[in-house]
């Protein structure tokens, strides 16, 4: 079904430092413009922050230091963009919680008057969570026709939980009355940690899910660039998923003593 438009919408996307919407900066911005005929323009820009990205930020989105070093300020941007989108409603991801707010500092920043007053927005993750909700009382609800009394209580959660269980099996006849294959099915991920950072690809080897290296072999990465380890071991990881990084280093320099 195509958007019935009375003018046009821009879906955006911003990558940046952190989510402190008043300190933090963008790095990327990506801008898709849908026009009320169904015709599509869309950009997206590199922009140097003008500070240092923080890793844990690096390892999110990919973008470093190095990849926008010569690349234009939002100031620099900051009426390209403003054009692209001032004609425009606007509409995003977790938008009016943060792209958005983020967005309008930036602008403001770089001395262009933007505001709200004549736009709407829509905020996509929005009506996912109003129509299809993702809780505990939701599902109690859904699968046992039931009101979740006390939730937010352990043992009130825990016989629900248990309860909606028993009713999964009775609704979908192809679910395995079978605790090993329930456990398979609700393995999203072969995780190694359990975070899911590191997961075993279709060779049964160690990968990465996340950052500049995202699905590249564990050891291959400890070889070539042995810093990486110890930024993870210095970064905001799990525990766990740290344990788990030493265990396949120290498995590496194993195999190469024997």
């Amino acid at each position: 079904m195509e958007l019935k438009l009375h003018r046009p919408i821009c879906f955006f996307d911003l990558e940046t430092t952190g989510t402190d919407i008043t300190k933090d900066r963008i790095v990327e911005i990506a801008i898709l413009k849908v026009y009320p005929n169904g015709n599509k323009e869309s950009k997206t820009w590199l922009v140097n922050p003008e500070r240092p990205i923080p890793p844990q930020s690096t390892a999110f989105h990919g973008i470093d230091d190095e990849k926008v070093a010569n690349e234009p300020t939002f100031k620099d941007l900051s009426h390209q963009v403003y054009n692209m989108i001032k004609d425009s409603d606007l509409a995003g991801y977790n938008s009016d919680r943060f792209d958005i707010p983020l967005l309008a500092e930036e602008l403001l920043r770089a001395g262009v008057d933007f505001d709200m007053k004549n736009r709407v927005t829509v905020d996509v993750q929005t009506i996912f969570h109003k129509k299809e909700e993702r809780t505990l009382s939701a599902a109690f609800k859904f699968y046992c026709g039931q009101i979740l009394e006390n939730a937010h209580s352990a043992a009130a959660d825990t016989n629900a939980t248990y309860e909606i269980l028993k009713s999964q099996l009775d609704r979908y006849e192809d679910l395995k009355n079978d605790v090993k294959e329930l456990s398979e099915f609700t393995t999203r991920k072969k995780a190694v940690d359990f975070a899911g950072f590191i997961v075993l690809d279709d060779d049964g080897e160690e990968i990465f899910t996340f950052g500049k290296h995202k699905g590249a072999k564990v050891e291959k990465i400890l070889e070539q660039e042995p810093g990486y380890f110890g930024w993870i071991q210095n970064a905001d990881f799990p525990l766990y998923t740290k344990k788990v990084l030493t265990a396949i280093k120290l498995r590496k320099l194993n195999n190469k003593l024997v």
